[in-house]
């Protein structure tokens, strides 16, 4: 009996084991990816950018003395509001004073020089109204006097320059403003010219952006412009666009623009944090894709449309943006399919399975599992 089972024992083995060999191998499961979608319409909408910039002041001027000499005071200090008028350092003034007093005795001996010709000149006219002297020696006192005359204007002069060098050894500001760098400290020697101070002048305020260069034409036409402070997200203020570089930055390779402010400005500080924001009405029907569809390879901008479950990647052309979205102009048209997520993982040909949508149901074979049941009793006999 013990003989008996093992044989039957063996044989059911032999068999499980023939089942097995004859069996199919397991088929090789597809790469299907699951992503999200969209479908395309046309609509008008307002192509606006938004860039980030700074608050600077219009005119900023890099004030230096107008003479050579040392420092020996500051009076103003950086954030400093100054006054026309108002001293902002001052230079030794002792060299200066020195050739002041020089050009003063020099003009004072022209002076004398001067007088004393004049004296002679009206002397001798009265000789030669009385036939004493020859008339070319009344023309040689004319000549000595007009020449006297001329070197006391000359020296005139160099007193009156020399009164302005010594007038210069005091920097003053030009304009009502506020101090926003200083260049140079007490005991410094300077050379005529060198800015030492920079002040700001009050009033007008510019917003200085960078603008890209695929963004550079449709900004030139837009005229709806505004500002908005990092500090006061809620308030916008009403700007104009003042000035635009035909020249891109050689590091950043941007456009630098200024936007003037207009309305209220009273709570807007230098170096503030602004975003300008360039708005235009679209006259033409424009497709819109959020900013996640975009596929960017070889500076080309394209999007993966799905067709039949299979993606396939389209070049497009880029209008402008709004908001989080992306004005398309041409590549689409309404109706299509757009994947809007996982845009990185994809390639051309691959299946997708769309998120939200369900799956139709997969088939099943009821002779199937009929099969193995008939196999299995076969086996057991």
């Amino acid at each position: 009996m013990a003989g008996r089972r093992v044989a039957t024992y063996a044989f059911a083995l032999a068999s499980a084991a023939l089942l097995l060999a004859c069996s199919k191998p397991a088929e090789k499961t597809e790469d299907i990816r699951p992503v999200r979608t969209i479908t395309l319409v046309s609509s008008n909408v307002d192509i606006n950018s938004e860039l980030p910039g700074e608050v600077r002041p219009r005119i900023e001027s890099r004030l230096g003395f107008r003479v050579a000499g040392k420092i020996v005071a500051r009076k103003v200090d950086v954030g400093t509001v100054v006054k026309r008028g108002q001293v902002l350092m001052q230079l030794d003034p002792q060299d200066l004073a020195l050739a002041q007093m020089q050009a003063k005795a020099g003009l004072t001996a022209a002076e004398s020089n001067r007088d004393l010709a004049v004296a002679e000149l009206k002397r001798y006219q009265d000789l030669r109204s009385k036939n004493f002297v020859a008339a070319s020696v009344l023309d040689g006192k004319e000549v000595a006097a007009k020449s006297a005359q001329s070197s006391y204007e000359q020296a005139q002069a160099a007193y009156k320059n020399q009164a302005n060098q010594s007038g210069y050894t005091s920097l003053v500001a030009d304009v009502d403003g506020v101090v926003t760098g200083l260049d140079a400290e007490v005991g410094q020697v300077v050379t005529a010219g060198t800015p030492v101070v920079r002040v700001a002048q009050t009033g007008d305020l510019d917003v200085v952006v960078g603008i890209p260069e695929d963004k550079i034409n449709s900004i030139r036409q837009m005229t709806d412009v505004n500002v908005r402070l990092w500090a006061s997200p809620g308030q916008t203020i009403p700007a104009k666009l003042r000035e635009l570089s035909p020249i891109a930055d050689p590091v950043t390779r941007t456009f630098t623009a200024k936007v003037s402010l207009g309305g209220d400005v009273k709570n807007v500080q230098l170096g503030m944090t602004a975003f300008v924001s360039f708005n235009a009405k679209n006259p033409a029907s424009t497709i819109r894709v959020p900013l996640t569809a975009m596929f960017q390879e070889k500076n080309a901008s394209s999007v993966w449309l799905v067709e039949s479950g299979v993606v396939r990647l389209v070049p497009v052309q880029v209008a402008g943006s709004s908001g989080e979205e992306v004005l398309l102009a041409g590549g689409v048209k309404p109706g299509q399919v757009v994947v809007t997520a996982g845009v990185n993982q994809l390639k051309n040909g691959q299946k997708v399975t769309i998120l939200g949508v369900e799956a139709p149901a997969a088939s099943v074979n009821p002779a199937a599992p009929a099969k193995v049941a008939d196999a299995a009793a076969g086996a057991a006999k």
